[in-house]
């Protein structure tokens, strides 16, 4: 691998990350339609999946995974994480329901390595793991179970030095988690960014930053970017227009499959697409609309 600064990686018809499920097939392209992966299955501000998930019910995850199908999810995020639970036991249990009864790319989320592991050892297809970092922990802990399993990785611009706030430097992080990578046996395909999206209301300069970090990576490194797409709104009013905007802005740099609620995101992905020339005849679009 190149690192930071050394050109494009991608070739001229762009990167392509594939994910699978059990037969369906999810491929993520720097050049194509943005794919959606569905944020909804996390604990957080969901007491309810607590709950339920606490009783060894899995009903209201599956409700959760059927209802962002519907509205446009292409793949699943999974976290189960909670304070008490054995995510090493539940994460699999979870992501055997899940697979079960849908056939979709999931998105294995937890900062537990075993939970991780446990997980990728029942599930079907092809995983995405979120998410790896630059701290030597997390390289060493993640790399090897990604290239023993098969699995794509999530790499965070963050270090041992914590969350830097110059473009650069969050760019050479991206370099180092992919050359490095690339040196433990996965592919640059299998590589997704997370530039690190930011709440505006702590740091007026936060959406900007990561704006220029996606710009950055999508020019230097060519590799497919993801971010938490609400992060940057939290605290202040008006979420879902605060979200809408960064959501397009995220786009035109060349963000390519944000974690985000389908229900709220998927139109303005569908327009942005349209605009952006990734929809011939505007099938998509309207096939959404009608």
């Amino acid at each position: 691998a190149r690192p930071a600064g050394c050109g494009e990686l991608s070739g001229p018809d762009g990167m392509k990350t594939t994910l699978r499920g059990r037969t369906r097939e999810v491929v993520i392209d720097t050049e194509g339609p943005v794919v959606i992966i569905g944020e909804n299955i996390n604990p957080t501000r969901r007491s309810r999946l607590v709950s339920t998930l606490q009783q060894g019910d899995f009903e209201y995850v599956l409700e959760l995974a059927e209802s962002q199908i519907s509205a446009g999810a292409d793949i699943l995020d999974v976290n189960v994480g909670f304070p008490g639970v054995d995510d090493v036991k539940l994460l699999p249990e979870t992501v055997m329901r899940l697979q079960d009864r849908f056939d979709i790319p999931l998105c294995l989320d937890s900062p537990n390595p075993r939970a991780i592991e446990a997980a990728l050892k029942v599930a079907a297809g092809k995983c995405l793991i979120n998410s790896v970092n630059g701290e030597e922990d997390s390289l060493n802990a993640f790399l090897p179970l990604a290239r023993d399993y098969g699995a794509a990785i999530i790499g965070l611009c963050m270090d041992d030095d914590g969350i830097t706030h110059d473009p650069e430097k969050r760019l050479a992080i991206a370099g180092k988690i992919a050359e490095r990578a690339a040196r433990t046996g996965i592919s640059e395909e299998d590589v997704i960014i997370d530039p690190l999206a930011m709440a505006v209301s702590a740091d007026p300069k936060a959406c900007l930053v990561t704006l220029e970090t996606i710009g950055l990576v999508s020019k230097k490194l060519g590799l497919n970017i993801t971010q938490g797409a609400s992060n940057i709104s939290f605290g202040l009013p008006g979420r879902e227009f605060l979200n809408s905007a960064y959501m397009v802005l995220s786009i035109y740099n060349g963000l390519s499959c944000p974690i985000a609620n389908p229900e709220k995101i998927t139109p303005i992905i569908r327009a942005a697409d349209l605009i952006l020339d990734r929809d011939d005849y505007a099938i998509r679009f309207v096939e959404y609309f009608q």
